[in-house]
């Protein structure tokens, strides 16, 4: 029988080959089997199922298109036959008795209401009727003991809610609630209405042409102020989109995440130094520091708000010192792994020059490890942008609690819209100048 250099037969290593052949090929089909059972208990710990069921895709949709487009209201108090006309039902939106809109036109007892399509809403004396072609009209009847709605075929589609109480009626036109007291009409249309000037500007409603005629060659509007530093009062000053908050906001955020960051950096670089294993003066002190920077990474920058918002109460210095106290675990741990392997030969030539310890540290070591650190803290700086908004929602500080009281009301998505677009666009800036700091400090 042959035999190989290892010392075994040719058939020992044929039989060999088999068996792990055979085990790999095991482990191939144990592994994809393992993970598919695994989501196959999610999905039914989960309740996946159930979950779809609940699923209300009619209010998905109406958020979704409450972020790009707004509505405005017109309400007719039923008891004292009072109408309003408000974008977004707000009363800094609600346009004076003598300036509705053009689709609006005053009748007994209410008004008419047109929509797109041949769609109409009546708000007559006794009743509200809802034109809807190839359908007919649907008559509700306000009362003091109820609602009563009549359809043309006698039945309710599903497009319309009923009860005793209330009425409503969503079309894509538009949408009617009518309940004892009130009878108020949503009608959609694309933007972000009043996003640079409220009803009360005198910019309000011109073209851009316009209004660039007014800021270059045009009369002035008030004859204390150029159109230019009017048309910028009344967008800075807006009392519906309030930009001069959210500019505030996001600059506490940015602040937020700023001081949080450099500063665990600044307290971190040095105890890296005790809990490196090359630099640590001993034992017990690198065990005692390094537990230290697993205690506060171990809790979470959340739990860390929550505490300290307790302590010191609610603003932006407590979301930045949840953030120092996370980063400094983190940082104290990335960098001491930094410093364990940097080269000794550095250090050794400066100990041969008669060096102490700081000046070795600062021409031996800072320089090798100065790289991988900036690389961090200006990454850290950029995530922690993006957590300072969740920190600010808890701490009451930052672009996070306007987020926070947008999605509160349910009924201001489209700030919401704005309010992400506005974060996005802020980590984009960070990314970038991050990026172009990296080169600059790293490369020279």
């Amino acid at each position: 029988m042959a035999m190989t250099e290892t010392g075994l037969s040719l058939p020992d290593l044929r039989a060999g080959a088999v068996a792990l052949i055979a085990r790999k090929r095991l482990i191939a089909f144990i592994a994809p089997a393992v993970v598919l059972a695994y989501l196959v208990y999610v999905f039914f710990a989960f309740d996946i199922p159930g979950l779809a069921q609940r699923a209300r895709m009619d209010n998905a949709m109406m958020l979704v298109s409450d972020s790009y487009s707004y509505k405005t209201h017109v309400e007719r108090n039923n008891r004292t036959g009072a109408m309003t006309i408000a974008i977004e039902g707000e009363r800094k939106g609600t346009y004076a008795d003598d300036a509705w809109p053009d689709w609006v036109q005053r009748a007994p007892g209410g008004a008419v209401v047109q929509l797109d399509d041949g769609y109409s809403v009546t708000m007559g004396e006794d009743d509200v009727r809802f034109e809807i072609p190839d359908y007919g009209t649907l008559v509700i009847v306000p009362a003091q003991s109820g609602v009563t709605l009549t359809t043309p075929d006698g039945t309710v589609p599903d497009w319309i809610n009923a009860s005793d109480t209330r009425v409503a009626v969503t079309t894509p036109e538009g949408r009617l609630t009518v309940t004892k007291a009130r009878a108020e009409v949503f009608r959609y249309f694309f933007g972000w209405e009043l996003f640079f000037f409220t009803l009360d500007s005198p910019f309000h409603g011109k073209s851009f042409i316009s209004l660039a005629e007014l800021a270059l060659w045009g009369d002035r509007v008030r004859p204390d102020h150029s159109n230019i530093a009017a048309m910028a009062s009344d967008f800075w000053n807006n009392q519906m989109w309030r930009h001069k908050d959210v500019a505030w906001a996001l600059f506490e955020t940015v602040l937020m995440a700023f001081l949080g960051t450099i500063s665990a950096a600044l307290i971190a670089l040095p105890l890296a130094f005790l809990s490196a294993r090359n630099f640590a003066p001993g034992l017990a002190v690198r065990f005692g520091v390094r537990r230290v920077f697993d205690f506060l990474r171990g809790v979470d920058g959340l739990i860390w708000t929550i505490i300290l918002s307790r302590a010191f109460g609610p603003g932006p210095l407590t979301g930045s010192l949840a953030i120092l106290l996370t980063d400094t675990g983190s940082f104290g741990k990335l960098f001491s792994e930094a410093i364990e392997n940097v080269d000794e030969k550095q250090v050794e030539g400066l100990r041969s020059t008669g060096a102490n310890a700081v000046q070795r540290h600062r021409f031996g070591v800072l320089p090798q490890v100065a790289p991988v650190i900036l690389s961090q803290v200006l990454y850290y700086l950029e995530s922690n942008t993006r957590s300072a908004t969740v920190i600010g929602a808890i701490v009451g500080g930052g672009i996070g609690l306007l987020l926070t009281q947008a999605m509160i009301t349910q009924k201001d998505w489209e700030e919401v819209t704005y309010y992400i677009v506005l974060i996005v666009l802020v980590v984009m800036a960070m990314d970038t100048i991050s990026g172009w700091l990296r080169r600059k400090l790293i490369q020279g």
